[in-house]
């Protein structure tokens, strides 16, 4: 390789790194909010992106990043652990064995046929619906969306210091990403911290509170804290296979649409959906989940963002091993995670759910045994807070919807048996 080959390959990847950075701030907000540590969460993510994407590069050789999930993360933290009581060791448990279902289907040669007997609408509509999910839980922590007794939800007062904070970052994020700059939203989210220092809460408290320090060597201590907690046997309860096949599922197909996609713009997707090395990228995802749960992480999956890297020239696999060392030397600024408020990970929560809208496009809303299938995904999602309910319920109104309307040839065997089950788990339920 030249050494302009070498440049243009770091380039990439400190371009890569710049546009996913986000995830260490709001990863650790998310999961923190279910009790677990806020510091040691964003050194795990920090880690596990780390390891999974250096993996990435010298296994594959292609310039794919990876880190913890958007959409999986809030459904660990908020459907699976405040919602359904479960606690977050055993929901660690619960992704430890969704990646090695993961890695099994990976290795085995049935992820293609699993892929293809989902219907296209149904998969698309389970993107868009946790894109909606994460935005409402953005306007949740930005105080935009409060409870109420009467209706359930109505609108938080936007005069106060909380909401109109986030509106700020939320505009500003928006202009530099039309801008084109790399690393909008984490800007935005620096922006917010350093703004929450001058303004104050309700009780006279400053939004943000600054650390003593801004970076320092992480202290085992405080990995250990969430390193190896997970419980894998408490997880194998009959009353947590729902959770273990959303994890696997979701993650399946955001790592398999996210990666054809990225196989396009390095131009090496073949005509028939497929790209070389397909199950190496796959085992990688897979083993990038076993090793986050490990650490103390939700669900590692291979990121779009990646795309960004290969604009700027990256081709090869040492793109992401820039990016892996750069969540390397992340960890030491752990004091920073401490700092940032729910306030300042908001906007970033809102504008990537608003990214994952795009796949409705592509969705038949005309042909309504497609379309209303979608449409209770969508909707179940954020109004259920819970990503496994709308993926049920759009399974089983499509096969329901396409039986009594005659067209049974269009639903797979596979779907067939997976209304069957989820039917039988809610009688039982």
């Amino acid at each position: 390789m030249k050494i302009q080959e070498v440049k243009t390959e770091i380039i990439a990847g400190i371009t890569t790194f710049m546009t996913m950075s986000y995830i260490l701030f709001v990863n650790s907000q998310i999961l923190s909010d279910c009790g677990m540590d806020k510091t040691a969460v964003m050194i795990a993510t920090a880690l596990s992106s780390a390891v999974a994407t250096i993996f990435m590069g010298l296994y594959t050789n292609y310039p794919f990043a990876l880190a913890p999930g958007m959409g999986l993360n809030a459904y660990f933290a908020y459907s699976v652990c405040k919602s359904l009581g479960v606690s977050w060791e055993v929901a660690l448990g619960a992704v430890f064995l969704d990646g090695v279902m993961f890695l099994i289907i990976s290795i085995l040669p049935i992820r293609e046929k699993i892929f293809k007997e989902i219907p296209l609408s149904v998969k698309l509509a389970v993107s868009s619906g946790i894109g909606l999910f994460i935005a409402f839980i953005g306007l949740q922590h930005a105080g935009i969306v409060i409870s109420s007794e009467s209706t359930m939800l109505q609108l938080g007062d936007i005069k106060s210091s909380s909401v109109l904070l986030t509106l700020v970052g939320l505009f500003f994020a928006v202009v530099l990403m039309i801008k084109r700059v790399k690393g909008a939203l984490l800007y935005s989210i620096f922006l917010l911290t350093v703004l929450g220092v001058f303004i104050k809460q309700p009780d006279g408290s400053p939004i943000t509170v600054l650390p003593e320090k801004f970076v320092a060597v992480p202290s085992f201590e405080i990995f250990s804290r969430t390193f190896l907690k997970l419980k894998i046997l408490d997880a194998l309860s009959l009353g947590l296979i729902t959770i273990i096949f959303t994890f696997t599922f979701v993650d399946m197909f955001d790592t398999i649409g996210t990666v054809v996609g990225l196989s396009a713009k390095l131009n090496i997707l073949q005509p028939n959906g497929s790209f070389p090395k397909a199950g190496k990228v796959l085992t990688c995802d897979a083993i990038g989940t076993i090793f986050g749960a490990l650490c103390g992480t939700s669900t590692v999956t291979t990121y779009i963002e990646s795309a960004a890297g290969i604009s700027e020239g990256g081709k090869t696999g040492l793109t992401s091993i820039v990016v892996g060392i750069l969540f390397l030397l992340s960890i030491f600024f752990w004091p920073i995670t401490i700092c940032i408020p729910k306030q300042a990970t908001a906007p970033a929560l809102i504008i990537i759910g608003f990214l994952m809208l795009e796949p409705l496009l592509k969705i038949n809303f005309d042909d309504l045994t497609e379309g209303l299938p979608a449409f209770l995904t969508l909707l179940l999602m954020p109004l259920t807070y819970s990503i496994a309910n709308g993926l049920i319920f759009g399974i089983i109104s499509y096969v329901v919807i396409k039986i009594l309307t005659g067209k049974l040839k269009d639903v797979s065997l596979t779907m067939l048996i997976l209304s069957v089950v989820f039917i039988l788990y809610f009688i039982l339920k």
